[in-house]
């Protein structure tokens, strides 16, 4: 049975951090498992900070490199609020984002390398 409510959406199992809190491993039921970085998960965060507050207002967020994660707290049975070390913690990572960010990581590493090379940022 699938406890998400929503039939064929995989649904987490385990949620862990792992070396020193700078990566967060997610792992579905449908078997696909995940290790995420902190510096990706918070340049990459669904924040209004990052996301902005509708399409074109993205921002490109530098120097995050050495951020780690500080607590990760459920919200309700769809998501977790991420706490960072720089004291971000205003993104809900829902389970389809954290599903998405783990499915195109490597997409998503490398535009956010070319936005912070053509806005003259750095990952430190």
């Amino acid at each position: 049975m699938n406890t998400s409510g929503v039939e064929g959406t995989p649904w987490p199992t385990e949620l862990r951090l792992r070396e020193g809190s700078s990566v967060l491993a997610i792992t579905f039921d449908d078997g696909q498992s995940f290790e995420l970085a902190a510096e990706f998960l918070r340049v990459e965060s669904p924040s209004a900070e990052v996301k902005g507050h509708g399409p074109g207002q993205e921002v490109t967020v530098g120097g995050k490199r050495s951020v780690s994660i500080t607590g990760v707290e459920p919200v309700g049975n769809y998501a977790v609020r991420v706490d960072f070390s720089d004291g971000h913690n205003t993104g809900i990572f829902s389970w389809d984002y954290l599903r998405m960010l783990g499915t195109e990581h490597d997409d998503l590493w490398a535009t956010y390398l070319e936005k912070l090379e053509a806005k003259g940022l750095t990952r430190d």
